[in-house]
């Protein structure tokens, strides 16, 4: 992506136009001059998102929640500039007397220790070359596809149970003369999926990636709900459906979103969620997951209310929080401690193999080791 003065004038004379006023219509303006081809796209995006986020305050709220944080400020500032740095000079021609560069394969080639080390990076570390490599890789991953038995039944000649109604209806078609036993069982379908996005500054970086594993979800053929948040709640369950290729359902889902890392509003998103989708979206006792680190700080009571109202309508509510990756963690946060009580799991989301224990997960019972009362335990000790 090149700029030129004549781009940058346009970009001048587009702002002037608009005023400077909501964040989301400089963006706008910004991008119709700079972003002139589908490449483009993400590097305007890691750009803007450079510029317009506040020096390390991820880390100053980490500090809060852990009183020994294990990271630097100035690393994920480094990485943030890696990986912009790749984005923007990865099209120039390297000098001559450059050593070649190595390109990210991850293939047979490999030796396990290299494959399991890039499984365990994070994603928030990771070069644009090593995030298009994650997103191959979850379309790899082995999905969950296990079923649970409904209240309904249907016809089986092995069922469990008599169905009396079909017997005698079997009957009365041959004459009433004898009477044919008729088989039932539980109707066994798989559950639908609830996925509730934080899309604010801290968490952006790692709903972008997950979003892609929805998008896997759904193709497998599985019914998956999906909506983002911020400071607004949106729906972006009808983009994910529209195409098999997941660069262009993410890319018509972020047209549909307007506030890409703003502000977090947990409880405000969750109570118009609560109130608008959830009488259409919860039928079936779906398997909810929900992706934020918990970062609030006012509206505590309701943010508790309605986290317990989610969770009567779920038939698992899992909570997936990137500050897991802390072995520090503790559940200090006022927003953190109301939302655990209503949580039947607790699970980091912040590299391939989190993930991979994600799809695990999802087709097991409920695991003792991601059981959210530890850590309330610790936190209030």
């Amino acid at each position: 992506m090149k700029v030129g003065p004549g781009a940058a004038l346009d970009a001048v004379s587009a702002v002037e136009a608009i005023g400077l006023g909501h964040r989301e219509e400089f963006r706008a303006a910004l991008e119709s001059v700079f972003v002139k081809r589908r490449p483009d796209a993400e590097l305007f995006d890691q750009a803007f998102r450079l510029f317009w986020r506040r020096r390390a305050l991820v880390e100053k709220m980490m500090s809060v929640l852990m009183p020994i944080a294990p990271t630097n400020p100035e690393d994920k500032r480094r990485n943030t500039l890696r990986r912009l740095a790749d984005a923007m000079y990865e099209s120039r021609e390297p000098p001559a007397d450059a050593k070649p560069r190595e390109e990210l394969d991850l293939d047979s080639r490999l030796t396990v220790s290299d494959i399991e080390m890039f499984r365990q990076r994070d994603f928030e570390g990771m070069t644009t070359a090593e995030i298009a490599e994650a997103k191959r890789q979850i379309a790899r991953l082995t999905l969950p596809l296990h079923t649970v038995k409904t209240r309904r039944f249907i016809a089986h000649p092995r069922g469990a149970s008599l169905d009396m109604r079909a017997s005698l209806r079997a009957s009365m078609r041959g004459g009433g003369a004898g009477l044919s036993l008729e088989r039932r069982q539980r109707r066994e379908e798989m559950p639908p999926l609830v996925a509730i996005c934080d899309i604010s500054g801290s968490m952006s970086q790692y709903s972008r990636i997950f979003l892609h594993f929805l998008h896997a979800l759904a193709e497998s053929g599985r019914r998956v709900h999906a909506f983002t948040f911020a400071t607004e709640l949106t729906n972006i369950t009808r983009a994910l459906r529209t195409t098999r290729d997941p660069e262009l359902a993410l890319a018509g889902a972020s047209k549909m979103v307007r506030d890409w890392d703003g502000g977090t509003r947990i409880g405000q998103a969750l109570h118009e969620f609560n109130r608008l989708h959830a009488r259409r979206v919860m039928a079936g006792g779906p398997i909810v997951l929900l992706i934020t680190d918990g970062l609030e700080r006012e509206g505590t009571d309701e943010l508790a209310r309605e986290m317990g109202r989610l969770h009567r309508l779920s038939r698992r509510l899992i909570w997936l929080n990137p500050l897991l990756r802390f072995d520090g963690f503790e559940a200090k946060a006022a927003g953190i401690r109301a939302m655990l009580p209503a949580v039947d799991e607790f699970r980091t989301l912040h590299n391939l193999a989190a993930m991979g224990d994600l799809c695990e997960a999802l087709s097991a019972s409920r695991s003792a080791d991601a059981d959210p009362r530890r850590f309330l335990k610790r936190g209030a000790a």
